[in-house]
Order: structure tokens, then C-alpha cells, then sequence
């Protein structure tokens, strides 16, 4: 059979390590395929500068829609990042009956319901296993190798600059922004290290994650985000001390009020696989109902490792072009016509247990008026520890492990205790996932 000819987008880390891998693997993705890959057109901004080993073969251009336009291209590889010009240039992919692969993250969370329907009309492939955990295969575990599972939640560490500087902070004792700018140093946090560090670049993830988890819409708006900005090598410490580690997490669960969306910094027990995730590496914790908890662990992000799932998605459009689209695997994992429109749950009637550390007065009734405050929102305590300040004041640190409460509660409960004349700064808080 004649090769198949595929068009890609974007010329930069990841496009050239989907290129590399392609030329160098090419007898054994041949194998794999069927068919022989070749890539007859790229598109780039700075041709001089792309890391692409072997560029034979190709046309290169700076107009990515003359990629997309070109009669010769039957898969469009979109790797360009963004939400505007990448929207336009897989939809006008699509309209022509071609397939599209994407690691575009962003573009799904934001828009995939969008694609999704007018490639489900065109009959066209939207693959897009590199979206979500780097080089890790999690989303053809999740559709295809869990498929005979109810999937009971989803955890996951899916963004490894996060996890570099929680590690930093634990492993050295460093404060938040010494390691944040060493990992700008190093490459793996943008100049602009918002979406990283806040927390929208892993809710972009498990908005993908929870729709071909439960067979819902991408709900990106619906995903409660909150960063790691806030936490301090003190908080570290402490957790380290009582067993835990702190990990940024997404995490989606099932529940029978409905599902939860949340990605948020969480002490997780020392105990738990995912909890020794260190570094820049990604890990996602899956609970199905037949086979139990699988872990999937593995590079995030990088050229070659993104580059392989890149390819796999290619190889998986390859084998599937001759076959007829209804007897293709969903891209939401789920039939398109049976997606549930389940209840997200607010973030109010999430119940999780809680870190407090909370900075008092040293003094008699202190611990009384706290403790009568949570008592009075069912909230109860599993475990307390007092540290004195090394400095001769008359302040201390307090620090609160709760057992599991509905988070309005825990709101309200913060709510009172600040008020108090005795509480001496914000209460830092921190949810709890036994993860079990």
C-alpha cells in the first residue's frame, strides 16, 4: 500500500521530536502501521532553528494553512500550541475529510466538544494521547484498556514543573521562588510560569482526563483550580513530619451527588506510590471498579517522550483509515450520542479531609475556642501538633489534621477562627487524599 502522507504543524520541541522519532523508528512503525508514514509538509515559524535530524522528503513553510490545504496531506499533525490559529487550522482539516492529531491540551479542554462534533459529521479521526501526561499512554488505558471498568476517580501529578518545585522544596528545604526560578533556569517553567504553577495547564489535562473517564462533556470551566504558590517549605516540613507528602493534583471523582473537578495542592501519605513521583515526572492514579487502583508513570513532557505519543496517535489513525467510522473507538471514550450531562458537584460540597497550620497566641483557651468553633461544624480532628517559635515570643504554630468535611464547612470554619483575637494570621490550608 502507498505510504500515508501527513502534514505537521509546528517545528518546535515537540514537532521535531515527532519527527525525529518517525525517521528513526520508521521500519518498526511501518511494522506496526501497516503502511509506511511520511511527512510531506511542515509548517514553522523558525526554520533555521527546528532540532528535525532529517528533513528529506519535506516541504517546509512558514503558512501553516498551506500545510493543511495541501491535496498530497491526508493527516494533519497540529503541534503549533495555542487555542485561536490551531482551532481554525484543525477545524479546516476536519472540513476537508482529513484526520487531525494534536497535542494541543488547551485546544481540547477548551474547544474538543466543538471538533469532536464536526469530525463525529465528517467521519474523521481526532487523536489526541499526547494532550494529557507527556509520554505516558493514560488516555488509550483509560478508553481502551479500562473500558470494561466503572472508573471510580482519577488522581494525577500532570504537570511536571509543579512537581520539580514541590520536590525542590521538600528534598532542600527551599523556599517557592528560589526553585521556581531555578526551573526557569533549567527550561521547565516559562518565563510566564502561570499556567504551571496556578494550576489551568493541569485542569486543561483533567477536564480531558474526567470527560473519557465518565462519559461527560469537557467542562474546563466547571474544574475548581487553585496553585502552589502559597505553599511554604514550613508546610513541607510539617507534612513531612506527620507522614505525608504535598503533591499538586488533579483529581475527578465520582460521587452520587455528582462529579468532582478539582486540581489543587494535597497531602497525600508518604506510604503511596504516587506520593514518591518526584522531579519533573508525571504519574496518574486510576480506580476502576473490576481491577482496582493502576498507576501509570512516566515522562510528562520532553521532545522524544511526547514526540512517541504523538506517533502512537498517528499509527492508531493509520490502522483505523479503512475502517468504517462507526466501528471506530470514541474519541470521549463513550458513543457520542450517550455523553451524560452529570451534575459537577461545587467545590462547597466536596468533602476531603484538611491540613491547618494556624499561627495563635500562646496562651490558656487558646486550643478551646478552636476546637469548640469545628465542633460546631462537625468537623473533628484526627491528630494535633503544637510547635513553639524558636524566636522567644509568645506566638505558636498549630497545626490540625481533620477527618473528612464538606469543604463549606471548612469555609465557614476558617470564616471564625480568623475572626479571633488570639489567631494571629491566615489559616493555611491544605486538603487531604488518602488516595485510598
Amino acid at each position: 500500500m502507498k505510504p500515508v502522507k501527513l502534514g505537521l504543524l509546528g517545528l518546535g520541541t515537540v514537532g521535531s521530536g515527532t519527527a525525529n522519532v518517525l525517521k528513526r523508528n520508521s521500519d518498526e512503525i511501518t511494522r506496526r502501521a501497516g503502511r509506511g508514514i511520511e511527512i510531506v509538509a511542515a509548517a514553522g515559524k523558525n526554520l533555521d532553528s527546528h532540532q528535525c535530524r532529517d528533513v528529506t522528503g519535506m516541504r517546509l513553510t512558514e503558512d501553516a494553512f498551506s500545510v493543511v490545504n495541501d491535496p498530497q496531506v491526508e493527516v494533519v499533525v497540529e503541534l503549533i500550541g495555542g487555542t485561536t490559529l490551531a482551532r481554525e487550522l484543525v477545524l479546516a482539516a476536519i472540513d476537508q475529510g482529513k484526520h487531525v492529531v494534536t497535542a494541543n491540551k488547551a485546544l481540547i479542554a477548551l474547544h474538543g466538544n466543538e471538533i469532536f462534533t464536526r469530525a463525529q459529521e465528517k467521519g474523521v479521526i481526532v487523536a489526541f494521547e499526547a494532550a494529557v501526561a507527556g509520554g505516558i499512554p493514560i488516555i488509550k488505558a483509560i478508553r481502551e484498556g479500562l473500558a470494561g471498568n466503572r472508573i471510580n476517580w482519577v488522581a494525577g501529578i500532570i504537570n511536571g514543573t509543579g512537581n520539580f518545585i514541590l520536590t525542590e522544596m521538600r528534598d532542600k528545604g527551599r523556599d517557592f521562588q528560589d526553585v521556581l526560578a531555578e526551573a526557569q533556569r533549567l527550561g521547565y517553567a516559562e518565563a510566564d510560569p502561570t499556567f504551571d504553577v496556578e494550576g489551568i495547564d493541569a485542569a486543561h489535562k483533567l477536564t480531558i482526563l474526567a470527560s473519557i473517564a465518565f462519559g461527560i462533556p469537557l467542562q474546563f470551566d466547571r474544574v475548581h483550580t487553585e496553585g502552589i504558590t502559597g505553599i511554604t517549605r514550613e508546610d513541607v516540613a510539617y507534612a513531612n513530619e506527620l507522614g505525608y507528602r504535598i503533591k499538586h493534583l488533579g483529581i475527578a471523582r465520582r460521587t452520587e451527588q455528582g462529579i468532582e473537578l478539582r486540581v489543587h495542592p494535597t497531602f497525600i501519605p508518604e506510604r503511596r506510590l504516587i506520593a514518591n513521583v518526584d522531579g519533573v515526572m508525571n504519574a496518574v492514579l486510576v480506580s476502576a471498579d473490576a481491577v482496582g487502583p493502576t498507576l501509570y508513570y512516566g515522562a510528562g513532557a520532553g521532545s522524544e517522550p511526547t514526540g512517541s505519543a504523538v506517533v502512537a496517535d498517528i499509527v492508531d489513525v493509520v490502522r483505523a483509515m479503512t475502517t468504517d467510522p462507526e466501528n471506530r473507538v470514541p474519541h470521549l471514550a463513550f458513543q457520542a450520542d450517550t455523553l451524560a450531562d452529570t451534575t459537577i458537584l461545587p467545590m462547597e460540597d466536596v468533602k476531603t479531609s484538611f491540613y491547618l497550620r494556624l499561627r495563635v497566641l500562646d496562651r490558656p483557651g487558646v486550643m478551646a475556642d478552636i476546637t469548640r468553633i469545628l465542633a460546631s461544624l462537625d468537623i473533628s480532628i484526627e491528630a494535633i501538633l503544637q510547635k513553639e517559635q524558636d524566636d522567644d515570643t509568645t506566638e505558636a504554630d498549630v497545626i490540625l489534621l481533620t477527618h473528612e468535611v464538606r469543604e463549606g464547612n471548612m469555609i465557614q470554619a476558617i470564616r471564625e477562627i480568623e475572626a479571633l483575637e488570639t489567631v494571629k494570621t491566615p489559616v493555611i490550608r491544605i486538603r487531604l487524599e488518602n488516595l485510598k
